[in-house]
């Protein structure tokens, strides 16, 4: 069956290596391993744990913290092998073409695609909450019709999103250079949490650990 077809790493590798498909290397080993950082400090932390250790989890939100680190472990272990395995570019959707089959490859590299842009949604929306906030505090904030949850269209959500896109444009060295920025300026927040927390342990705040 065709849907089942699979490539194998040989034919991979030569359909990278075709001149109308090579892909020039321009990011360095600190470009590749500030991206992998940005990933794994995601904008979730900032978005969603406060929320949920307040609402729902309290101390117990650090026990998800323990679950994700032991799944991303493992996935990150998937990867390292399929890398080494399967060394071209394609992510995913080539390490399931190799192994698969076309249609289930096909399937995950939509899948993907449905990811990251709900994904890219969540995320902006959150930091909208957090803008439109800040721009309150200031006797500034945005027309609620312009942001929040009964926005008409969520101003603040879409220009961070073209203004995203355009870097991505804008070439790969460029959203390098951003995602640089962007990762030092995350890292020095959660730093600054974390140290400024230290600050304000009490006991009694952990119990119930499990409300």
């Amino acid at each position: 069956m065709m849907a089942a077809r699979t490539k194998t790493i040989e034919e991979s590798i030569h359909d990278t290596e075709a001149p109308e498909h090579r892909l020039r290397k321009r990011l360095s080993a600190l470009d590749l391993t500030v991206f992998g950082v940005g990933v794994i400090v995601g904008t979730g932390i900032f978005v969603l744990t406060g929320r949920v250790a307040r609402d729902n989890a309290g101390p117990a939100v650090a026990l998800a913290f323990v679950a994700a680190a032991v799944v991303c472990g493992l996935a990150a272990l998937c990867y390292a092998e399929f890398a080494s395995t399967v060394p071209v570019a394609g992510s995913a959707y080539t390490f399931a073409y190799a192994t698969l089959g076309e249609f289930p490859a096909w399937v995950i590299g939509w899948d993907l695609v449905l990811e990251l842009a709900l994904g890219a949604a969540v995320v902006s929306v959150g930091w909208s909450g957090y803008f439109a906030s800040l721009m309150s505090t200031l006797g500034v904030g945005p027309p609620p019709a312009l942001a929040g949850e009964d926005a008409v269209i969520n101003m603040p959500a879409m220009i961070i999103v073209l203004i995203l896109t355009a870097i991505l444009v804008a070439g790969i060295k460029v959203s390098a250079r951003t995602n640089l920025a962007l990762v030092i300026l995350k890292v020095a927040v959660v730093l600054l949490v974390i140290v400024a927390g230290l600050f304000f342990v009490r006991a009694a705040n952990y119990t119930p650990f499990i409300p």
